[in-house]
């Protein structure tokens, strides 16, 4: 390799130096480059130690992080469904009734009751009084919630705040000393293939670490609406969720919150919410409560079809299918059809990018908003609303009571790119885990038809519909799925 250098060296000056000089200057070259490269080598080696430790170990940054990671007990009350146990000709059984020692002998366990039921957790540090970062599933519903550190004390912890739709919760101990926190870094600077570490109490069995990549970025999951995933390989398990993903720097990039997995276990895929989304809300989940920006329109991704119908240069941006009346949008002049290419000074990429961005604009400011539309590109000013708790974006009204599902109106647009027959009911556009929906076997694409056999055309019927349900009622719902209609059962709880 020196030979080639030199030989093209000697091309180089060929002509200006004597030989002799020229030898001299291409040795005296080749020593200050090859300096140069040993004391970049030196400053690599430095900072790998300072990362990684000398010997390519991780354990200096876990020495580190560990004391700041704690596992979380949290313990829920939950009524469990069983079927009860049946009575002689159907009529109620007396206390004197022979029959009762038989029932309680045979049937006990059929009977209602409630069961206390324990889940694990992970969560992190981020003040010196002991407020802490998890995972609202870790901690929602719960009775009680106990928190172990690394030196093995034990406290109780309260909610600050959750946040449902991105998986968010705040909870805060009292310390008998200050506590060291961890460094949130920046997620928006990380990149696929960088190296990770999460830290957590799989099963419950404590600190556990264990490293991997960044597989992907901006994972979609179908969690929510605000979906924006890290995907790595680092194995997360069940208890790991809430605890931090780690880079090399010692930073959380991201807070663990699921797996994909056939039997349970990780099979080297899981998620984390980025740290960012997190930074942005924590201003008001300490308040304990988060208010989200409104703009009342229901968008759709650009498919190539839609590129060339519309004339678009590109498949950037948010495609408006529907506004809803009266909203922030139809009072700033948008329209079906304009593609949001830019809001409040952010470009929106993806239609994904459209929900967050506006979600985590102050409610009340004015912003700008450009569009594309028939081809031109303009410009208009938006007062951004307040989304309330049973609204999202792109999304109609959450049925009262809680029925864990949200339903849109059927317009002549998504009529076409669902492939559905006429315009007729309110299709379901998301379903809540373990809601009564998911129980009764709605899904998402299922169009209503009736309810308690009284046809539904729009969302005011719906919502006059359900005012009259109560807890524990049962609901007969008419609904179409693909070409066929079936009827399903909902039983309405708290």
């Amino acid at each position: 390799m020196n030979k080639i250098i030199l030989s093209t060296r000697k091309e180089f000056y060929k002509g200006f130096f004597p030989s002799g000089r020229l030898l001299l200057l291409s040795l005296i070259t080749t020593f200050i480059m090859g300096l140069f490269i040993f004391n970049t080598r030196i400053v690599d080696a430095r900072s790998t130690a300072l990362l990684m430790g000398a010997d390519g170990s991780f354990s200096e940054l876990v020495k580190k992080a560990k004391p700041s990671v704690v596992n979380i007990y949290a313990m829920k009350i939950v009524k469990e469904r069983r079927m009860a146990a049946p009575r002689p000709f159907g009529g109620p059984r007396s206390p004197n009734d022979p029959f009762n020692d038989f029932f309680e002998r045979f049937f006990k366990d059929q009977m209602p009751r409630e069961n206390v039921q324990k889940s694990l957790g992970t969560g992190f540090i981020i003040s010196k009084d002991g407020l802490i970062i998890t995972n609202n599933h870790v901690v929602e519903k719960t009775e009680e919630i106990k928190v172990k550190l690394a030196d093995e004390k034990e406290y109780n912890a309260t909610i600050i705040g959750r946040d449902p739709k991105t998986d968010l919760a705040l909870i805060q101990i009292k310390p008998e000393k200050s506590l060291t926190p961890l460094p949130l870094g920046d997620s928006d600077k990380l990149e696929v293939g960088d190296l990770v570490l999460a830290i957590g109490n799989p099963f419950g069995l404590g600190n556990t670490v264990t490293a991997g990549i960044v597989s992907a970025k901006y994972r979609n999951i179908g969690a929510g609406t605000y979906d924006n995933f890290i995907q790595t390989d680092a194995s997360i398990n069940p208890g790991n969720s809430g605890g931090p993903l780690l880079n090399i720097r010692g930073e959380v990039i991201g807070i663990n919150s699921a797996i994909f997995s056939q039997n349970g276990g990780s099979i080297g895929i899981g998620f984390a919410i980025p740290i960012n989304m997190a930074k942005d809300l924590l201003p008001q989940l300490k308040k304990g409560k988060v208010i989200r920006g409104w703009l009342g329109v229901l968008i759709q991704i650009i498919t190539p079809e839609l590129q060339d119908k519309l004339h678009l240069k590109d498949r950037r941006g948010a495609l408006i299918a529907d506004i809803s009346i009266g909203g922030p949008a139809e009072k700033a002049g948008l329209k079906r059809g304009d593609v949001i290419i830019s809001f409040n000074g952010k470009i929106i990429k993806e239609m994904k990018d459209l929900p967050y961005i506006v979600a985590a604009t102050p409610v009340g400011k004015k912003v700008k908003v450009e569009v594309i539309r028939k081809g031109s590109k303009e410009t208009l000013k938006i007062i951004v609303g307040e989304l309330q708790n049973q609204q999202d974006p792109g999304s109609s009204t959450e049925a009262k009571p809680f029925l864990g599902l949200t339903v849109e109106k059927i317009t002549p647009q998504i009529a076409r790119n669902l492939g559905i027959s006429g315009t007729e009911g309110l299709i379901i556009s998301q379903i809540e885990n373990n809601s009564p929906a998911a129980e009764a076997g709605l899904r998402v694409r299922d169009v209503i038809l009736e309810i308690d056999q009284s046809p539904i055309s729009n969302l005011s019927d719906f919502q006059q519909k359900l005012r009259s349900y109560n807890n524990q009622d049962s609901i007969l719902f008419l609904v179409k799925r693909g070409p066929s209609t079936l009827y399903l059962i909902l039983k309405v709880k708290k």
